[in-house]
């Protein structure tokens, strides 16, 4: 404890240009990364720059849009060009948990159970059109998503690193389906909404897509070991005081908007979590660490705040009667709250 009169030591300041260096020695790899991906993948660079995020802090992403976009591929891509181990999980109504975590084999040579581990072992995971699936499933995948582990009997296994999970979702199509508990939507960083291609994009597809067989020579740029590596950079990207204040009065103007002067608090009826506050500042970093720059910008945080605010901010049903979307509460909030 510190003695009356007597002042606390003041924290060191951060060695900023040393920072910087060691982000542009550890990001050298994004370049050559998004090089790779666009070999394959056209255009949707916020989808490609948003799933690299998603990877160098460890958050799961939860893609939502019709069908046809490259989510699928686009994950499978990134997979191949940094050597992962690459599942896919189609979610149906009559899958089980066994299905996802696996299930204990009975032996009769010795007379014992041994583990006969399933799909979830990998290092991304594409949970294709997972409002699909029933809620035990659900269940047993939010254990991996946030424990970094599965139980199989009574057996706790670790996953591998990394580890994450992406999920698609088709926005046009609810009939057999299962709405997503809040408290697994709240796990996902980030929730993208994939939009169509512009004309001249599509027009690149058609040319790239158009013969029946595409042979992709994807090089791997980066192995999972490296990722593991990057992470650490990431958590070493510097935030300033003032943009901390900046993300929890963001995450604070979602439950108490009145406070901050901005006339939504009637469209709100849950806002973002705690959670919100540490993934806007994970987001944020990594988003800082893509431009090879080792300190956040209020930039940062604009540019990524929308995905990861939108599936965390609950609305009324007056908001739904006024067809007022939670992008149009958020995109409020950002244009209102002062930025540092």
């Amino acid at each position: 404890m510190n003695q009356p009169g007597v002042m606390a030591a003041a924290a060191p300041a951060p060695d900023i240009e040393a920072i910087n260096a060691l982000v542009k020695e550890e990001s050298r790899f994004v370049d050559a990364l998004v090089g790779e991906i666009a070999k394959v993948i056209v255009g949707q660079k916020a989808m490609i720059e948003r799933l690299l995020i998603g990877i160098l802090t460890g958050g799961h992403v939860l893609l939502e849009g019709v069908p046809g976009l490259a989510k699928t591929l686009a994950v499978r891509t990134l997979a191949d060009a940094i050597q992962a181990k690459f599942q896919r999980l189609q979610f149906t109504p009559d899958l089980l948990p066994a299905d996802l975590i696996g299930t204990m084999i009975y032996n009769q040579k010795d007379g014992a159970f041994t583990p006969k581990k399933g799909p979830i072992f990998a290092n991304l995971i594409l949970a294709d059109e997972i409002n699909r699936a029933p809620a035990k499933v659900q269940s047993a995948l939010l254990e991996a998503m946030q424990e970094r582990q599965v139980t199989i009997s009574d057996t706790t296994f670790p996953l591998d690193e990394p580890f994450l999970v992406l999920a698609t979702q088709n926005p046009i199509e609810q009939e057999g389906t299962y709405p997503l508990p809040e408290a697994q939507v709240d796990r996902f960083m980030l929730k993208l909404k994939i939009d169509y291609p512009s004309k001249r994009e599509e027009r690149e597809i058609l040319e790239r897509m158009g013969a029946s067989v595409q042979d992709f020579h994807v090089q791997r740029v980066i192995t999972p070991e490296a990722i593991v590596k990057a992470r650490r950079a990431v958590d070493a990207v510097y935030i300033d005081d003032k943009i901390k204040s900046y993300i929890v009065d963001l995450v604070f103007a979602t439950r108490l908007p009145a406070q901050y002067k901005i006339p939504v608090e009637h469209f709100i009826q849950y806002g973002a979590s705690p959670r919100a506050t540490i993934y806007l500042a994970r987001a944020a970093k990594a988003h800082a660490f893509l431009r090879h720059r080792g300190h956040v910008i209020p930039d940062d945080v604009k540019t990524i705040g929308l995905d990861v605010l939108r599936h965390r901010v609950i609305l009324t049903y007056e908001a739904e009667a006024e067809e007022v979307t939670p992008e149009d509460v958020v995109k409020e909030i950002f244009d209102r709250v002062e930025v540092p």
